[in-house]
Order: structure tokens, then sequence, then C-alpha cells
């Protein structure tokens, strides 16, 4: 297996530094994803300014974690899911019964998000080519097509993570252990 540089701050390379930086300051720590990425300093922007650009999506913030979410389990990210579960109910606060939900794949508790978390995973199984049934039905519950695409930036800023998390077989952050996860505890995965 190659193994991956988890950089520091002092060693990243120049352009990651900045990147490395914010984590540090908005987190208290660096997490082991953004040390990794910081190999390739264009990664690390890349999945920091997709962030912000997700999170200016018309999504709220707990639907936001239900799309990352989705697709950290429909790309079996361990790193991921451990990381968003975190994020969804410390930061974001959303209920702890949906974010156990996911991790599970059982039935959400709130038919607009299982929508949503359906819709997700059909992008990401589909590659794209959701038959039309599947966007009206998203569409029904409540969702707007300015939704479908959110859903597919949401899916590519997972797409930048969970791969670089394969690749590099990131190690997980003691901050986001409490919430460590196994496909093997998903019925859907």
């Amino acid at each position: 297996m190659t193994n991956f540089t988890q950089h520091t701050i002092d060693s990243a390379p120049q352009a990651a530094k900045a990147g490395l930086q914010g984590a540090q300051k908005a987190l208290g720590f660096v997490p082991n994803l953004f040390a990794t990425m910081a190999e390739a300093p264009v990664s690390l922007e890349a999945y920091n300014v997709g962030t912000t650009i997700f999170e200016k999506s018309s999504l709220n913030p707990v639907e936001q974690q239900v799309v990352l979410l989705t697709a950290s389990i429909e790309n079996n990210c361990e790193y991921c899911v451990a990381a968003h579960s975190v994020i969804a109910k410390n930061m974001v606060k959303a209920d702890p019964a949906i974010v156990d939900a996911l991790r599970n794949g059982s039935a959400l508790p709130d038919a607009k998000l299982q929508a949503l978390s359906d819709f997700t995973q059909t992008v990401i199984a589909e590659r794209g080519f959701v038959a039309d049934q599947a966007v009206e039905a998203f569409l029904n519950a409540g969702y707007t097509k300015a939704n479908v695409l959110e859903v597919v930036v949401g899916v590519a800023l997972k797409t930048i993570s969970t791969y670089t998390n394969h690749l590099a077989n990131t190690p997980l952050d003691a901050a986001f252990a409490p919430e460590t996860w196994s496909a093997s505890t998903c019925k859907v995965a």
C-alpha cells in the first residue's frame, strides 16, 4: 500500500498552509483528510472551496449533512461517515435519530429527508442518469430543480474526499472516533 504523508502546517507545501491553518482555527485541529490532501494543494483547495460553495446551497444545514452522509455511506468511506456524523450531531445539531438511521441503513424519521437521501443514493448509483420518475418523486417530496443540481454538488464534493480517503487509507482522527462506522453495520452498504 502506498503511504501518504499526513502533513502538518509546517511540513505542508506552501500553497496548502493557509488551508491547514484555516482548519486549525475553525476546528482546533487539522483533520487527517486535510493533512493528506495537503500533498496536492489543489486537492485541499478544491475540497475547501467546494465545501464553501455547497454551504451556500438552498439546502439547509441538516439537508446538506444528509446528502454528505448518504454519499459517504454509498461510497463506503468509513472516515467520512464518522466525520459527518460528528459534524451533523455536534455542529449542525441534527436530530441524532436521523444520523443514526442513515448510518444503519434504516428508514429516516422524516419523509422529506428520506426522499433526499433516496435521491442522493440514486444519483450515485445511476451516475447521474436518473430516471424521470425518480426526479419527479424528489420534486414531489418538496424539493426544487435547484436542489436536484445541489445534490450533484454535494456528491461531487464527497467524491473528492471519499476517493482520497480510499487511495490514502486516511487514519481516523480521535475527534471522529466516537462515531466510528463500518459498512458491515449498514443494511444498504
